[in-house]
């Protein structure tokens, strides 16, 4: 099982990789208990990270109630090494620009 620190770096870097020109901040876990380890910025948009060295690692008090809270505001989650693929899917779809629809400017042909 890696230590919960080397695992972050790797989440960090790969978060980077995935949202060029992203800021990722480390909260202080003593400064306000239960609140998510990374902050993402990303253009107008923010995401929150727990991270833990396993799925089965114990959780803080507070930290399930911090995660919902901005998981409703905008995207949060826990991330282990079980669930990095996917969890990191789901922040980079949170996170990037949506694309706008194109419609195609045909012109019409008169068949007369």
């Amino acid at each position: 099982m890696p230590k919960e620190s080397k695992f972050q770096a790797e989440v960090i870097k790969e978060i980077k990789s995935r949202l060029p020109g992203c800021i990722v901040l480390k909260n202080d876990a003593g400064y306000l208990q239960g609140i998510p380890d990374l902050l993402i910025l990303h253009q107008k948009k923010w995401g929150a990270l727990e991270v833990k060295r396993s799925s089965k690692a114990s959780r803080q008090p507070n930290q399930e109630h911090y995660v919902s809270e901005l998981n409703k505001m905008s995207f949060a989650s826990f991330i282990s090494p079980e669930n990095k693929g996917e969890i990191l899917n789901e922040l980079q779809s949170a996170l990037s620009p949506r694309r706008t629809t194109r419609v195609s400017q045909r012109k019409q042909v008169s068949l007369d």
